[in-house]
């Protein structure tokens, strides 16, 4: 072959703008199918994008509320031992002014100390007379803390006010009612300045809790100063010390307070603080993330069949058109490359559309559950640029198929 017959012969090669043209028009030729393939390939990437930026705001969400509860809440307490009959026995105790001590560390926003006071069996009542024929009903705990010990653990008083330093210090015989032992006392208002009795001592209601975040059993209990409960119940030291830490404190904390609570024998005092990052708070985030992506990947899956069985059809409805074209010099290449074209075409605009959509959704959702939205960019980005990539998984079969189409078999109507 001569220099001049070899020019020719690559001048009538099909080029990069002749297959782009023709896949354009075998792309255009349809719309109503196009619609339909873009359709489920946009269905595909959009669940995508919308299952995984719901993960992450989701996951956000989750965050929020362990770095409002669980990341800031530390407790101490005396460490135990076990005695020789089982039981158990104190190393230590904890100082009556642990809620000040624990206050002056930094990291620590509010403290305060909880006991379970002994009545003695005392009956505890809204009314002075004892009625016989009453039907008993079990009486509520009672409850010592320090003044500042409902902010420690997220209380809020829906009616009155809670004990202060000055209650505390006079042993003033007031109380506080969780709700629950409201409602069981039959204690509904506190501006008529109601009683309670514990034995035949009077205790004068000030205030009702409610939503408490982290000891939930103050709703079910009667809540005294611990000056009351040391004067009246001989309460020897408290229980416990609850904290409300600043989010990432915990570790710094923990290494403090024990010395701050016991500098003699900070080894008897057991503190339980939040590490810097919870593994409950990762793990319930990792289940989450991987419950989300098995669905948005079986929705790609279910887009990239679509595309892959749209583009054989279509190979199947254009068997005269390709036999045609082979006849007039197309190779297997130009005919595989066309239908990869369209293939990879359809995938993005399906993969854009698609990305898009998801965006708006995860946005629209956000806002309707008053959430921060959370969404990288970069995997909208990737997302999009997918859909070409399952065009161009789908198309392979078909291209291969259109490939392999002989031009004497096509021209005849076989395959």
């Amino acid at each position: 072959m001569t220099a001049v017959t070899e020019r020719v012969a690559r001048s009538d090669r099909f080029g990069l703008r002749d297959l782009l043209a023709e896949a354009a028009a075998g792309i255009g030729a349809r719309p109503g199918r196009l619609l339909l393939t873009i359709l489920g390939t946009v269905l595909g990437i959009a669940s995508v994008v919308v299952t995984v930026g719901l993960a992450q705001t989701a996951s956000g969400q989750i965050n929020k509320q362990f770095d409002a509860v669980a990341a800031t809440q530390g407790v101490a307490k005396p460490e135990t031992s076990n005695g020789w009959d089982g039981s158990q026995r104190a190393l230590g105790t904890l100082p009556w002014d642990a809620e000040a001590r624990a206050e002056r560390l930094a990291g620590v926003e509010a403290a305060g100390t909880f006991s379970t006071v002994d009545v003695d069996g005392a009956e505890i009542t809204a009314v002075p007379v004892h009625d016989p024929s009453a039907a008993r009903t079990v009486a509520p705990d009672v409850v010592a803390t320090s003044p500042g010990a409902l902010e420690a653990v997220g209380g809020r008083v829906v009616q009155g006010r809670y004990f202060d330093e000055g209650h505390d210090a006079r042993a003033d015989r007031v109380v506080v009612l969780g709700v629950d032992a409201a409602e069981r006392l039959g204690v509904v208002r506190v501006d008529r300045q109601p009683s309670i009795f514990i034995g035949e001592r009077a205790y004068q209601v000030i205030g009702i809790v409610d939503d408490v975040q982290r000891r939930a059993d103050v709703l079910s209990s009667v809540v005294m100063p611990e000056g009351t409960a040391r004067a009246d119940f001989a309460l020897a030291s408290p229980d416990e010390l609850h904290l409300h830490l600043a989010v990432g404190a915990g570790a710094v904390v923990g290494s403090q307070l024990a010395t701050a609570l016991s500098p003699n024998a900070p080894e008897s005092i057991d503190v339980q603080t939040p590490p810097a990052t919870s593994i409950v708070r990762q793990s319930v985030q990792a289940d989450v993330n991987t419950i989300f992506l098995a669905l948005g990947g079986v929705a790609l899956l279910i887009g990239g069949v679509g595309i892959a069985n749209v583009t054989l059809l279509s190979v199947l409805e254009r068997v005269g058109e390709i036999g045609l074209r082979r006849a007039l010099g197309a190779t297997r290449r130009d005919i595989g490359a066309q239908f990869m074209v369209e293939s990879v075409v359809v995938g993005l605009l399906g993969g854009m559309l698609g990305a898009a959509l998801g965006v708006a959704v995860v946005v629209g959702v956000s806002a309707a559950q008053e959430w921060t939205p959370i969404l990288d960019l970069r995997m909208v980005g990737v997302a999009a640029l997918a859909g070409g990539v399952i065009g161009l998984l789908a198309g392979l079969y078909p291209s291969l198929k259109a490939a392999s189409i002989e031009p004497i078999a096509a021209l005849r109507g076989g395959v």
